[in-house]
């Protein structure tokens, strides 16, 4: 091997394209500026975690207490903070305290006017951190059945403050995200037109296999290679290829660049969506930390917009019942 080709290897130049695709993987989800969340952060930013998922957010299943890279806030509703007797003191035991790692949440106009803050010398928040500067945020909607009924946004709703952070079931911390992007960049490779499509999309044939190579291989080292795990999670087929995990189609290294097509008359302009995007084996939902490893695959838009959070085989079992049905009636599907 040539001194060239030997520095290529322990240096290798990734796909433009490809790896700014795994780099978004690395973020939260959208979020409009009426939300509390942040609009597609880093999944180790700040958590926010609602007061009636307390305990199982704040603890593993090891019962070891989870360390959030940028900590977090809960949420609580306005009728439990002032319903509750004793409620700081109760709210103490937990390690939790208003203005600290804690802000009372007004979603509701009728409990803006119940319990309005003002009544109690409380600010907005204005700091994600300890001290929040705050003891409250509000997201309350419009309405026309009140006088004055605009929406009421309050803390966290600033240029340069938007959203008090993220959803708590989209966390990960850097490491994990790191291990997450590497084998993600690997079930592509895995596609059995990868290096083909790698170089129609900017990459020479040899520097395609070489990055394959060498992602592969990094993965192998990380335990981020177990063939028969990642079969078992629905993300490669028998073959070892990549597959779409709820329709189990091979994945095509083009449908990783290819847009969506778009039906005739409700063409946009600036459509980013492509065929292939990151897919949840296991939903994401409270009290679990579900972006990790091995529960990460590629799938098909459409698919992934079939699952949403019902997860795969929730929504498998709609859809048998949603087959059988037809055949009953005598649909015939073709």
């Amino acid at each position: 091997m040539s001194s060239n080709r030997q520095k290529r290897v322990k240096d290798p130049k990734s796909l433009k394209a490809l790896d700014k695709k795994i780099y978004k993987t690395g973020q939260t989800r959208g979020a409009d500026d009426d939300e509390i969340f942040q609009n597609r952060v880093g999944r180790t930013s700040t958590v926010l975690i609602p007061y009636n998922c307390l305990d199982k957010c704040l603890w593993d299943y090891q019962s070891e207490a989870i360390n959030y890279e940028n900590g977090f806030i809960v949420l609580i509703p306005p009728k439990t903070y002032f319903n509750l007797e004793n409620v700081d003191n109760k709210l103490g035991e937990r390690g939790i305290y208003l203005g600290r790692n804690a802000l009372v949440f007004y979603e509701t106009r009728a409990d803006w006017d119940n319990y309005h803050p003002d009544k109690m010398g409380w600010n907005p928040a204005a700091n994600r951190k300890d001290p929040l500067q705050g003891q409250y945020v509000a997201r309350i909607p419009a309405t026309t059945s009140v006088e004055n009924g605009g929406k009421i946004l309050k803390g966290f709703n600033t240029t340069s403050l938007k959203g008090a952070g993220i959803r708590v079931y989209e966390y990960a911390d850097k490491k994990t995200i790191s291990d997450c992007r590497f084998q993600l960049e690997a079930i592509f490779w895995m596609c059995s037109d990868a290096i083909e499509v790698a170089a129609l999309n900017g990459m020479s044939m040899e520097d395609a296999s070489i990055r394959r190579e060498w992602v592969l291989n990094q993965c192998c080292q990380n335990s981020l290679l177990d063939v028969s795990r990642l079969q078992s999670a629905r993300i490669l087929n028998q073959s070892s290829k990549s597959i779409c995990p709820l329709c189990l189609k091979e994945l095509e290294g083009k449908e990783f660049f290819s847009k969506m097509s778009q039906a005739e008359g409700r063409e946009v302009s600036d459509l980013t969506v492509t065929q292939a995007n990151l897919f949840h084996i296991k939903e994401l939902r409270h009290g679990e930390l579900n972006h990790q490893p091995y529960n990460l695959g590629w799938g098909h838009h459409h698919c992934n917009i079939v699952v949403k959070d019902s997860g795969i085989f929730e929504t498998l079992r709609w859809m048998n019942t949603v087959v059988k049905n037809n055949i009953s009636q005598g649909f015939v599907i073709d």
